[in-house]
């Protein structure tokens, strides 16, 4: 699927320097591009996760199988719209490309059916590494949530509902039209909330926490490694739910309002602190360092207090009144000659 990808990456970039039509404000070339590029990681990324499958390779393989197809399927779509001069998503306005986004939105379920059931696998696997563990758990948690997000883009708008006849259907902007303006390359909305926000964060959690795991497997300490990854996924984690909010009331990405930074900055202290209390490692007593170098001290065994017996006497034993430890008494067989005179 990643072959594939790049050589339509590679087509969609010689587009965008060829061919200067736009589409809703954006270069038409940018989109087939973007998609391009995101699905070329998406693919290398499944194929790594797949091959760490020990329990259901074969499974592994179907599995992986169907997401290519699918993929390879919507950006044919993509593509094949560009060429057109036609919008791809949401687009209602003939029978023919409502067909297309029919068969898109088909296709688009299977994606997001199919990527659960990969990442159900690929979570039933451990690895050597907790931390390595934990990082692919949390990125693919966090992936299938920003995969979600599309399905917030689906209904359609007030507008568009009272339209007698729209002709899309569908919308990544929240409080203003597809098609502003919007940042470089990205396209998001500089006037109004974007859906496409949290979808893209969410989505390449899939290679950043591995990436992260990876980042930080120069800390020897197994314990301090895996605090960090929980730490780093549960910051994702609120990276997430924070643009999806402010997407939702209808506010840019790049014009925050008071509320939006302060709970970015509670958001980042919180890590902050977080990241500072997974640094240390707990702390070992003198004792329990003599202790670890030396090993354990062995009980001394007291000498026992001997008395000669007396003349006659047969030799005796005491107990020390250590467990399983007696010593026999040192006896004398005769001071001296002895009679019953003596």
């Amino acid at each position: 699927m990643s072959a594939i990808m790049t050589v339509l990456a590679i087509i969609s970039f010689g587009g965008l320097l060829l061919d200067h039509r736009l589409l809703d404000g954006m270069p038409i070339w940018a989109k087939p591009l973007k998609f391009t590029v995101s699905f070329v990681t998406y693919g290398l990324t499944w194929a790594w996760l797949l091959s760490l499958l020990r329990r259901t390779p074969r499974w592994g393989w179907w599995l992986g199988t169907v997401l290519a197809i699918a993929s390879v399927v919507e950006m044919s779509i993509i593509i094949a719209q560009v060429i057109r001069g036609r919008r791809s998503h949401f687009n209602a306005s003939t029978l023919l490309d409502s067909s297309l986004y029919a068969v898109m939105g088909f296709t688009i379920a299977i994606l997001l059916i199919t990527n659960l059931a990969a990442s159900v696998l690929v979570l039933r696997e451990r690895r050597a590494d907790p931390a390595d563990t934990w990082a692919i758990r949390i990125g693919l948690v966090i992936s299938a949530i920003g995969l979600g997000v599309a399905i917030l883009m689906l209904p359609p708008t007030a507008t568009q509902l009272a339209d007698a006849a729209p002709t899309v259907l569908g919308a990544h902007g929240v409080g203003v039209p597809d098609g502003g303006p919007g940042l470089a390359v990205l396209g998001w909305s500089t006037t109004g909330g974007d859906l496409r926000v949290p979808h893209f964060v969410g989505m390449h959690a899939l290679q950043i926490m591995p990436l992260l795991a990876l980042a930080l497997s120069w800390i020897r300490d197994q314990a301090v490694r895996l605090r960090l990854v929980l730490t780093a996924g549960a910051g994702y984690a609120g990276l997430m739910a924070l643009v999806t909010w402010q997407a939702l009331r209808g506010q840019p990405l790049t014009r925050p309002d008071a509320l939006t930074l302060g709970v970015a900055g509670a958001l980042w202290a919180g890590v902050a602190a977080a990241v500072l209390l997974s640094l240390r490692s707990p702390r070992v007593s003198p004792r329990s360092r003599r202790t670890a170098a030396t090993g354990p001290a062995t009980p001394t065994v007291p000498a026992a207090t001997t008395n000669p017996p007396a003349a006659g006497k047969p030799a005796t034993t005491a107990n020390t009144g250590l467990s399983g430890v007696r010593v026999e008494r040192a006896t004398t067989a005769q001071c001296g000659p002895t009679s019953p005179e003596a």
